[in-house]
């Protein structure tokens, strides 16, 4: 049953995707390895909204680790559904830390018999498009599962995750795929593990540079932050990439009080999913879970107002009515997106 649920919502979000972002461009699906063991490790710039996009556009199965404290309540059954393991952290609870160990022996298993996996290297999740310092935990997982099985090829793959805006719905998605890593090409016996982790995780953080638009904090980070918008996101990666790093050749987005007011006109066919929608996301102390949580809604709150409100239609007004109905609230909310991303 949980497997069955894992391959709908796959195939479910993988289509949704295309409805949520105005353009998803996908590069280097070909570089991920076909006959080993995989750790996926991407940035961390969309909260729960990350590992999903990973796991829509990826072509097999994908155990993730997350932090465990998410895993209470009934919600705990949907995370096991999305394959997803808890990992404990000092904030956990100190007694809980000897809990990973049986964790991380399942990852070494699941990695050796040439499964894939899903770990953020950054260690937390942040709104900034530069590399954030990665944490030694993806580096020390692949290579102490290599070390366990010395005879299998285990990759970490470098994946980047690039959003045309970190809060607006119907913006451009640039997911990048880089060059994996062989693990067993960094265990190299002259050295101590800790110098073969930190070898590992520089090139890690080398190679998910290059799947980013903007791999760093330079001095012009502020203003190329403000030529990435839904004009120039229209390039493909690496003509953007190279743009941004010229300083050059791109335009500011222009926004102006007419935008406003025809964006807040063709929100009235939706505005009780949009007022929901934004009740809950004001509730919200980390502001990175917005767009996971317009996700969300997108995928499921608003299909269920569709649903609703077209019978409720029907019954009043007839057929014809209701599907008038239906198709104005779609496009509706299309084009509310649109003038609001300009």
């Amino acid at each position: 049953m949980k497997n069955l649920l894992y391959f709908f919502f796959k195939y479910y979000f993988r289509i949704y995707t295309y409805f949520y972002f105005r353009e998803v461009k996908i590069y280097g699906l070909e570089n991920i390895p076909k006959d080993g063991g995989i750790l996926y490790s991407p940035n961390h710039q969309g909260a729960f909204l990350d590992p999903l996009l990973i796991g829509a556009f990826t072509p097999r199965t994908i155990t993730s680790l997350t932090r465990a404290d998410v895993f209470k309540g009934p919600q705990r059954w949907l995370f096991e559904v999305f394959k997803m393991l808890p990992v404990y952290r000092i904030r956990n609870g100190y007694q809980n830390l000897k809990k990973n160990d049986a964790i991380f022996e399942k990852c070494y298993t699941l990695l050796g018999q040439g499964h894939q996996m899903l770990m953020f290297s950054e260690g937390g999740h942040h709104d900034e498009y530069f590399l954030q310092k990665l944490s030694k935990g993806s580096s020390r997982l692949v290579y102490q599962a290599q070390c366990q099985n010395p005879s299998q090829k285990i990759y970490i793959q470098p994946v980047g995750i690039n959003y045309g805006h970190h809060k607006q719905v119907r913006c451009t998605l640039h997911l990048v795929f880089g060059q994996p890593l062989l693990v067993q090409n960094y265990v190299i016996p002259s050295n101590s593990e800790p110098q073969n982790i930190n070898l590992l995780k520089e090139q890690l953080a080398q190679e998910m540079k290059s799947c980013l638009w903007l791999p760093e904090q330079t001095e012009n980070y502020d203003t190329q932050k403000k030529w990435i918008n839904a004009q120039n996101t229209r390039l493909g990666f690496v003509e953007l990439k190279q743009k941004l790093s010229e300083n050059k050749d791109l335009t500011f987005s222009k926004k102006n009080k007419r935008n406003l007011f025809w964006g807040n006109f063709l929100s009235l066919p939706n505005i009780i999913p949009l007022w929901i929608t934004r009740q809950i996301i004001n509730r919200f102390e980390d502001k990175v879970f917005v767009s996971s949580f317009k996700y969300a809604s997108g995928a499921f709150l608003f299909p269920l107002w569709w649903w609703g409100s077209t019978i409720l239609f029907n019954t009043i007004f007839g057929y014809t009515t209701a599907i008038f109905y239906l198709l104005f609230s779609i496009s509706s909310l299309f084009f509310r997106q649109k003038i609001l991303l300009r």
